[in-house]
């Protein structure tokens, strides 16, 4: 019997979207968004709003490139504005302020390295200065680097994997947290490499896994204060983090071992967070939703 396509008109074959493959390439820490090739897709075509975050106030941290963009373009779209927290990337942070104006929203721009508690504090008090509330704060930002033996990480790197993935999120948090609302919501970013690390990333993985366990506990811990915490846990997602911490042929191939033979984009990241902070999910708390591209274990 002949199958009718029509039925799937505008849906994407998750094997073929666009755009794919990434040329050999390498770029110092932090890396750039600017100087991916291909260029990364954060929604900037695609993302339309439904007005489900109408009025709301954002943190996002690593809003300069990556997920942290795809996100704030996201958000911005629903009706959000957003603080966009970076460490020192000034030209990808001014793509994502103009894509939030674009879409009508306000944007606050905040530089500075999330492992000293004090700029933590800051940009929780520049928020409140700025908007007087918060109702919603990602903790996105993070730092890898890849050896192939222990001995080769210095204790300066492996330090700042989990200042920057696991202090800076609890900086925050204990910042934030206290004076925001019931209905307010954490979300934490964890990653596939807190159920399967892959030896490279040793300090990276160890501190995903951080990120979760902390996400489980804290979202239990404030359960009594109406406040929901929760995580996204993405697989291979193309962002300035790859070419800046692999190698060039490592790249090539990066995401080629999932289920649809490629790397996300941070656009097919970005939907999750926006449900997580909606009123959709009022009822998830110390959740963890996986966007691993069918690598996820359970």
């Amino acid at each position: 019997m002949p199958v009718d396509t029509r039925s799937n008109a505008g849906l994407q074959d998750p094997r073929k979207a666009e755009p794919q493959g990434q040329e050999p390439q390498s770029q110092p820490i932090p890396g750039s968004d600017a100087e991916l090739k291909p260029r990364a897709d954060h929604g900037e075509k695609s993302y339309r709003g439904h007005g489900r975050l109408k009025d709301f106030v954002a943190v996002i941290t690593g809003a300069d490139s990556g997920i942290g963009r795809a996100v704030a373009i996201a958000y911005a779209r629903e009706g959000a504005d957003i603080v966009i927290a970076y460490l020192e990337e000034d030209r990808d942070a001014d793509e994502t302020v103009r894509w939030v104006e674009d879409a009508g929203r306000k944007a606050l721009r905040i530089r500075g390295d999330i492992q000293d508690e004090r700029h933590c504090r800051r940009i929780i008090d520049e928020t409140f200065d700025r908007f007087g509330r918060l109702n919603i704060l990602v903790n996105n930002a993070a730092f890898q680097i890849t050896h192939g033996e222990i001995e080769e990480w210095s204790s300066e790197e492996f330090s700042r994997a989990f200042h920057t993935n696991v202090f800076g999120m609890f900086y925050l948090c204990k910042a934030a947290m206290p004076r925001m609302q019931p209905g307010s919501s954490v979300i934490n970013t964890a990653s596939i490499q807190a159920y399967e690390p892959k030896p490279p990333l040793l300090g990276y993985a160890a501190s995903k896994a951080a990120v979760v366990n902390f996400t489980k506990a804290l979202g239990k811990l404030t359960e009594k204060n109406g406040i929901r915490v929760n995580a996204v846990s993405p697989g291979p997602v193309w962002t300035p983090l790859i070419p800046s911490t692999f190698g060039a042929d490592k790249v090539k191939s990066f995401g080629k071992d999932t289920s649809f033979g490629r790397a996300a984009h941070p656009a097919e990241i970005a939907p999750a967070y926006v449900f997580l902070a909606s009123d959709d999910a009022r009822y998830m708390t110390g959740e963890v939703i996986g966007l691993t591209g069918g690598k996820m274990p359970f």
